[in-house]
Order: C-alpha cells, then structure tokens, then sequence
C-alpha cells in the first residue's frame, strides 16, 4: 500500500480528481464531462498500472 500512497503519479492523478469535481459541480452537464471523468479515470489505472510493473520488477530483480 505505501508504494501507492508514496508514487508521485498516483499522487498527481488523485489530486487531479479535484478540477473534475468541481467542473461536476460548477460546470454544464454535457458529454465534455463524461470525457473528463473518463480521462480522469484513465490516468489512475495508468498510475495504478505502472506502480504494479515496477513493483513485479523489482521482485524479479531480487
């Protein structure tokens, strides 16, 4: 878990989490937000993804 909580891009793809609420909450509701939802959801799994290969890397190096 700490390697998660620790990486800098599943740190930065959270925080981006913040302008998407906040467009949901201020801005109009049309398909510019799903892609913004999307995008968003896209960056997290590639965040998450990229910590699991680095993680199973390490382990073969070992």
């Amino acid at each position: 878990m700490r390697k998660f909580i620790f990486n800098t891009s599943v740190l930065s793809s959270l925080f981006g989490a913040v302008g998407v609420v906040q467009a949901t909450r201020r801005g109009p509701r049309d398909w510019r937000l799903i892609l913004m939802w999307v995008g968003w959801a896209c960056s997290v799994a590639i965040a998450v993804g990229t910590v699991v290969e680095e993680s199973k890397n390490k382990e073969l190096e070992w």
